[in-house]
């Protein structure tokens, strides 16, 4: 008796229809705008990521607007609003304590550097004390050096500061505000264009990318650089728990392939590029640039340090030796800025 070997066309000739290969789409969402880099060069760039690597059983499809307010992302996927997004520690930080770590001053000088070294210390150190319980983590990075920008004057001490209204994001951009006197207050970044121009604020702590991704040039005047910034904000970006158990292993195994640190380096890369381009920015909207005076360095460093103590502290009472951490993730900065 002949057998026949039939190719999948002929198959289909005969009418026979393969089953196809099983499709799971995602959706993701961000609280800034589509032109965002956290928008299209990191969630949309991770979105296509991950569906290579899944082979496209796996896809992901952006929600047209976000479903809450940025602080209430974390819920907003632990509740199933929306699959995969993004909060800052800095909206967040009474959730997220342990990920302030690396929004303390004396980071490194690019996000690329703070991005690998918070993920390493992160995983390492951190993820045990559970502070994304509720959601599947996929990755944490950083922005770029935090800097101030305001429309009154030069900041070249820290007096100069003295009863400024300078909006923040929290976290522990707000402490820092307030601890070298200016008054400092809480809103989202999306906000800032609005809060600038009609005067409700003078500044905003940011890192040089929001010049661009805020449309901040025509109104900001005078901008102070810190060398690595003295501040940051750090994000964590996940998965609704349900969704990913009802991920195939392998599948699960493909998008963890292009998170953690791949995760890190994807949105330190993007940041640095933005940054880069927004200095540009900043010189042909000629705004006042400066660099920041050894007299300011000091007085920031000498007002950073009660700041810093504080987390310590924080960190200590969640179970994490603090101390030890902050030396390590201070450590691993300067390993990942040798090339490391």
């Amino acid at each position: 008796m002949r057998r026949h070997i039939m190719g999948a066309a002929a198959l289909a000739t005969l009418g026979f229809v393969l089953p196809a290969a099983a499709q799971t789409t995602l959706t993701m969402s961000s609280w800034v705008s589509p032109n965002h880099l956290l928008s299209k060069d990191v969630l949309g760039v991770w979105g296509q990521q991950v569906e290579k690597a899944t082979g496209g059983r796996v896809k992901l499809q952006m929600l047209p607007k976000h479903p809450s307010a940025p602080p209430g992302t974390f819920d907003a996927v632990r509740d199933d609003l929306v699959d995969v997004s993004y909060v800052t520690a800095s909206y967040t930080p009474a959730r997220h304590v342990l990920a302030l770590l690396a929004e303390l001053p004396g980071g490194g000088a690019t996000s690329l550097i703070n991005s690998v070294a918070y993920s390493r210390i992160h995983w390492k150190y951190l993820q045990p004390a559970g502070e994304y319980k509720g959601v599947k983590l996929l990755g944490v990075f950083t922005h770029g050096p935090g800097q101030m920008f305001n429309t009154r004057r030069p900041i070249n001490k820290v007096e100069d500061l003295a009863g400024m209204k300078i909006r923040t994001g929290g976290g522990i951009a707000e402490e820092m505000a307030r601890a070298l006197g200016a008054s400092a207050f809480v809103k989202p970044a999306p906000e800032s264009y609005e809060l600038l121009s009609s005067g409700v604020a003078d500044g905003t702590f940011f890192p040089l990318e929001s010049i661009i991704s805020f449309k901040l040039g025509s109104v900001i005047k005078y901008a102070t650089l810190f060398p690595g910034g003295f501040y940051s904000s750090s994000f964590g970006f996940f998965m609704n728990e349900d969704k990913w158990n009802k991920l195939s292993k392998q599948d699960q195994d493909a998008i963890e392939s292009v998170s953690g640190e791949a995760l890190a380096r994807l949105a330190g890369k993007a940041w640095d590029a933005t940054d880069a381009a927004a200095l540009e920015e900043m010189k042909r909207e000629r705004i006042q640039i400066s660099e920041a005076s050894p007299e300011l360095v000091k007085g920031v460093q000498e007002r950073a340090k009660a700041i810093e103590d504080k987390w310590v502290k924080d960190a200590t009472a969640k179970g994490v030796d603090g101390a030890a951490v902050l030396a390590a993730f201070r450590a691993e900065v300067m390993r990942v800025a040798a090339g490391n």
